[in-house]
């Protein structure tokens, strides 16, 4: 397990821009994390007293802030501010004014509301990139609608797809994957955007549904539905177009994931079951021969691998060059020798709270690699340094944005 807490200085893709991240919970933070990870500086705009209710979502430390905060507010400076207010309204325009990069994710009129719309942004600084992440974007007859991870894997069609066949559809994973996924594509988005304004000087908006990643990712569905009508429908863990492709039990008790997506593996399969006449012509030789006979070929691979060990099926079918891969839990993946060697999970030394593991940063670059220095803050940490130093206010201007309640 790697240990980060004194790594060495490098250099960092992003170091030199400035992120102002005023978003709350997973999607849009994340998106700000990421760019952390690559040397931005991001500065994390917080309710005075209250604070981002992540902080207080999960597992409590001693810290004050729950496991969650430690790991997806890493990197980042938190000042507090109250923008509702006339003199708050002010600090984050003269704020906004020095960053590269302004993160939002409140419903879409909000911050036009607050006088912060893209018109006002653009007047106060022309080249910004403004990343604005919402339920259902920031236009269509749904903009006003709230929504969460939850919400977003049902309207995005991945949660339909989830579950056995003529069950109940299930929650895909008890992870808020669409907050991670739109955080992914509104960090490819801001980094687009950073890209052609230093190319053309221009700076724009960055638009993403909190749904739309989960739809993006959904494979051929749109496509044939709109060629041919058909509605993919929830299949356990089988999957379209390949046989057999699926998830079975070994004799310990385990489960393991087999990829077979062309006859070429899966007459690998059959040398390794000892069973080559599986591939005769009459048989199962064709992706339609096996899908077609779909029970029948998951039969029997299920029976073949009930008769071996977890090791000693991994151990067969890697030698036969067979795609093949545990069902890992949480355990597992903490004592992976894999895991290990690639560095998948950091050690991280807190103040507060002692040693916190996180996973690693992605993805790996080779010359200017991302890095974890610093878990989440706590509630208005960096005020003095943001606006005492970077807003250049006096320490009686700090004393009276304190007593306001304004920072």
């Amino acid at each position: 397990m790697n240990d980060t807490s004194q790594a060495p200085e490098q250099p960092l893709p992003l170091q030199g821009y400035r992120v102002l991240d005023m978003a709350t919970m997973v999607a849009a933070p994340y998106c700000a994390s990421i760019l952390g990870e690559f040397g931005a500086e991001v500065i994390k705009l917080e309710i005075p007293g209250i604070g981002d209710p992540w902080r207080r979502f999960g597992t409590m430390t001693a810290t004050g802030s729950t496991l969650n905060w430690l790991n997806e507010a890493r990197n980042k400076k938190s000042i507090t501010l109250d923008l509702r207010k006339p003199e708050g309204n002010a600090l984050v325009k003269r704020l906004i004014e020095k960053c590269d990069v302004v993160i939002e994710n409140f419903r879409p009129g909000t911050f036009e509301k607050w006088g912060l719309g893209p018109a006002v942004l653009k007047k106060l600084k022309p080249e910004l990139i403004f990343v604005r992440v919402s339920a259902y974007g920031q236009d269509g007859p749904y903009r006003d609608r709230p929504g969460y991870a939850r919400v977003a894997h049902g309207f995005g069609g991945l949660t339909y797809l989830a579950g056995e066949p003529g069950r109940p559809p299930v929650v895909p994973g008890s992870t808020s994957l669409a907050d991670y996924i739109t955080g992914t594509y509104a960090a490819i988005g801001a980094l687009m955007a950073l890209i052609a304004r230093n190319r053309y000087g221009i700076g724009q908006a960055v638009d993403v549904g909190l749904y739309e990643g989960i739809f993006r990712m959904l494979d051929e569905t749109a496509s044939v539905y709109a060629k041919t009508g058909e509605v993919r429908e929830r299949m356990g863990a089988d999957t379209v177009n390949a046989v057999p492709h699926s998830h079975y039990e070994t004799k310990d008790g385990r489960w393991v994931a087999l990829a077979c997506s062309s006859d070429k593996m899966f007459e690998r399969l059959a040398a390794v079951m000892g069973q080559p006449e599986l591939v005769r012509a009459d048989r199962f030789a064709t992706v339609a021969q096996r899908e077609a006979g779909r029970s029948e070929v998951n039969r029997i691979v299920a029976d073949w691998m009930r008769t071996m060990t977890l090791d000693d099926l991994m151990a067969c079918c890697i030698e036969g060059d067979v795609p093949i891969g545990p069902i890992n839990s949480i355990a597992d993946i903490f004592a992976d020798e894999h895991i290990k060697a690639r560095g998948n999970l950091v050690e991280m030394h807190d103040q507060r709270e002692g040693k916190v593991v996180v996973p690693n940063v992605l993805p790996r670059l080779s010359e200017t690699p991302g890095t974890i220095r610093s878990l989440g803050p706590d509630l208005g940490q960096h005020n003095d340094e943001i606006f005492g130093g970077l807003l250049e206010l006096s320490a009686d201007e700090l004393r009276h944005l304190r007593e306001q309640k304004i920072i």
